[in-house]
């Protein structure tokens, strides 16, 4: 493979030995161009250490070939050297795809934590409650893996579901997991309100946005239309007596952001602009990635929320993902918190994708 000759792995050493030195050497003048040295030294720098054991391994096969073709060999020495032969040329296939995996590119977004966004779809209430289960899922999912996990708005039905909800998950890596929930989730259960024990179906929506900084996204004052109303809620709760919920509107797009959680008017307009300028990133990364891929098949990690990607069956406890066509019998351990082996099937089938692109 072409990624792999000797040339290319090569410049990835020099590349490493560059960094090492200019860093070593560093003035410290410079604080931005410091940080960006050694963030790409610490990246490169598990990729440096794959090249030295796939080159170390390779240079072992040829060695232990040379010796079995030495006919003064004697036998001791020449079965050591075929067994020794038999290890690496094993072991050669697992280092050079864990390499070519090392080596695919990063989606610059990985490691930025992430809004999570959900909204009840078809289904009425039933939509509702199974987007408020849903999102108490992802939350112990974010515990599971150390992450933080903070609410920025809720819009309740009144009956303990939502319909719509955003949160900020912040941690190690967070936008290269949860990428794979955006699209639409479906849910089939008997509703505690029907009476015949009829199966109803609904979906939900399930957004996954990049956390964009002002750097990435730049907003100007004069595109926003800033309105000040009075918060409401269901039953009398939570009611602010001050007109302190805001609505954004981005003119240019028309995206609307409207928050009142908060009974500071300030507090609202910082978290709906967080959420206006992660839908704006989003937006733009959807649209860069509609360019790259125009003709990829592979629907994993396009954030086409239009595609119905998993179903949860309640009355089967099954959950299945339509992607990659992988079906759970444990329905109860996933609503817990464990999306981890759908999520780890994901990653894998992208980058299966991705290496056969480089063929």
């Amino acid at each position: 493979m072409a990624l792999l000759t000797d040339e290319s792995l090569q410049s990835i050493l020099n590349r490493h030995g560059e960094l090492s030195r200019e860093l070593a050497t560093f003035d410290g003048a410079d604080s931005t161009r410091f940080t960006q040295l050694s963030r790409e030294l610490s990246e490169l720098t598990p990729l440096c250490e794959k090249v030295e054991s796939f080159l170390k391994q390779r240079r072992e096969l040829v060695e232990t070939e040379k010796m079995m073709a030495d006919a003064s060999l004697d036998s001791d020495l020449r079965q050591m050297a075929e067994e020794e032969h038999y290890q690496v040329k094993e072991a050669l296939p697992a280092l050079e795809h864990q390499l070519l995996l090392a080596m695919l590119p990063k989606d610059v977004d990985d490691e930025k934590n992430a809004l999570l966004e959900i909204r009840a779809g078809a289904g009425g209430d039933e939509a509702s409650l199974f987007a408020a289960e849903l999102f108490r899922a992802y939350e112990r999912y974010a515990a599971l893996r150390g992450w933080q996990f903070e609410i920025i708005s809720i819009s309740d039905n009144g009956l303990g579901g939502y319909k719509e909800c955003v949160a900020n998950v912040t941690g190690k890596g967070v936008f290269a997991r949860l990428k794979f929930e955006s699209g639409v989730h479906r849910v089939q259960r008997v509703p505690a309100t029907e009476s015949s024990g009829r199966i109803h179906t609904s979906t939900i929506t399930v957004a996954i946005m990049p956390e964009a900084e002002d750097v990435d996204v730049q907003i100007d004052e004069k595109d926003l239309r800033i309105d000040i109303f009075r918060a409401s809620g269901p039953g009398g709760q939570g009611v602010n007596t001050t007109d302190s919920a805001v609505r954004i509107t981005h003119i240019p797009t028309g995206i609307v952001v409207s928050q009142q959680d908060e009974r500071s008017q300030i507090k609202n307009r910082a978290k709906g602009m967080k959420i206006l300028r992660a839908r704006l990133y989003e937006a733009q990364r959807l649209e860069k990635e509609a360019e790259r891929s125009a003709n990829r098949k592979s629907q994993v990690g396009t954030g086409d929320r239009s595609e119905r990607i998993r179903t949860y069956n309640f009355p089967q406890g099954r959950v299945s993902d339509h992607r990659i066509n992988l079906t759970l019998y444990k329905i109860e351990k996933v609503m817990m918190g464990e999306f981890d082996e759908f999520i780890d099937a994901l990653i894998a089938d992208d980058q299966s994708h991705r290496l056969a692109e480089l063929h």
